[in-house]
């Protein structure tokens, strides 16, 4: 083995027990966080996230910094794997016959709910900046949601009703309407800029929807495979033990395979787990999901810290009037349009008041978006002092999503919450 190869090696070897170290700490302070914040009558993951806040870049001039960016990346899977097991949960509690129960109107809630943030947040950021492929492109990341937080919420506090199943219903499914309409919108916003752009030829409207609508189908694709080799596997297995050995291991393979074929890590595994709840019969669907809600609280602690680590709060000053508007325009869009839906698809009072508050989280599938269009706008459209149309969109829309993520990260939870207790739909939180 060659000099720096060892040298790598020892490096690597001797930062396993920092982190081991590191975690085991964390796993602690977030435990007595929650406890803390629980008190106060907010959840548990607000401690989770302030404990992983302080300990993270925000607070690094005090010196405070234990997740560096280094330590970040090597944690980087445990948040794959959290967002699959989330996933796979959703999934899990779709059964058809529940969905028939809730009717046409949750198919309603969803496109209304969509749609609604992206014309309303697309609507204002134009009328702020005359922007069009600026709003097109704010507007296309307004949909989309961080399904963990409100999940968490709902396990936490072990919700049961017809509001926890429509609220698992929406936010399992408009991230695929989300990455659908980003496709159009990114499309057509990069067809504009390629017109500013002297001596560019256009790729052509549909031929940039490629790549998202592959997303889509491939997802479901692999989602359904994979679900049906779960459901073969399942039919053996008799101790919960062992039941949650496989389970884990086809959603870390679900995961691996998102990742390496850049799928929707939520819809495969969200796939997965429908696939399991509408083609086994429930004894068995109840066999092989309960042993997860043994360490589901474990997955949402350090998802949750690693989550407060990434937050940079010193980037809230920076929201501007553009993240203002974004924050009100995309939560009046998603309120609004989920009651809108609500009432076209007449479903019961308490979903047509509180399912517009339980969907307002927003973190990475937004910030992935972000970067995104950072990457394939560069360099597009007209140049103005030395900077590209795009490159400044693409700047823009990082440092916005960015900004207000965190924002949507704190409240969308407390929202959560709020609209599954005024709905009467909580039961006593796990101690």
């Amino acid at each position: 083995m060659s000099a720096p190869a060892l040298e790598h090696a020892a490096e690597a070897s001797a930062s396993l027990p920092h982190l081991f170290t590191l975690v085991g700490a964390m796993l602690i302070a977030c435990f007595y966080a929650g406890k803390l914040i629980k008190k106060t009558s907010l959840p548990s993951l607000i401690g989770y996230m302030l404990v992983g806040a302080l300990f993270g870049p925000s607070f690094k001039q005090f010196g405070l910094e234990l997740f560096t960016e280094p330590v970040r990346e090597s944690l980087s899977f445990v948040t794959q794997i959290a967002l699959g097991f989330v996933a796979f949960s959703i999934g899990s509690e779709l059964s058809m016959k529940s969905l028939k129960r809730l009717g046409n109107g949750i198919v309603w809630i969803i496109f209304s709910e969509s749609f609604a943030a992206f014309l309303v947040v697309t609507g204002l950021i134009y009328a702020v900046t005359r922007d069009l492929p600026m709003a097109l492109i704010f507007g296309s990341m307004a949909p989309a949601s961080a399904p963990a937080g409100t999940v968490a919420i709902i396990h936490e506090y072990k919700a049961k009703g017809s509001l926890t199943q429509a609220l698992y219903a929406v936010v399992g499914f408009d991230d695929g309407l989300a990455i659908i309409i980003f496709g159009f919108a990114a499309a057509v916003s990069k067809s504009l800029l390629m017109a500013e752009t002297p001596g560019h030829v256009s790729e052509g409207f549909f031929h940039m929807l490629k790549a998202p609508t592959l997303e889509i189908i491939l997802s479901i694709v692999v989602g359904t495979v994979l679900g049906f080799i779960l459901c073969q596997l399942v039919r053996f297995i008799k101790n919960s033990r062992d039941m949650l050995i496989i389970v884990f291991g086809v959603i870390t393979l679900a995961t691996g395979l998102s990742m390496m074929w850049h799928l929707s890590l939520i819809l495969t595994n969200m796939v997965v787990g429908f696939v399991l709840v509408n083609t086994r019969r429930e004894s068995l669907v109840h066999k092989a999901t309960a042993p997860l809600l043994e360490i589901m609280p474990l997955i949402f602690v350090l998802f949750f810290c690693l989550a407060g680590a990434h937050l940079q709060i010193a980037a809230l000053p920076s929201l501007g009037l553009i993240g203002v508007v974004y924050i009100l325009g995309r939560s009046g869009g998603l309120i609004g349009g989920a009651r809108l839906g609500a009432m076209f698809g007449h479903v019961e009072e308490k979903i047509k008041k509180y399912v517009g508050l339980g969907i307002l989280s927003q973190a990475g599938v937004a910030i992935g978006l972000a970067l995104i269009v950072n990457a394939e706008f560069a360099g597009l459209g007209a140049v103005t002092d030395g900077v590209s149309h795009g490159s400044q969109i693409g700047i823009k829309v990082i440092t916005t999503i960015t900004a207000t993520c965190i924002v949507f990260e704190i409240i969308g939870p407390i929202l959560a919450k709020y609209a599954l207790g005024k709905a009467g739909e909580l039961g006593k939180a796990t101690r």
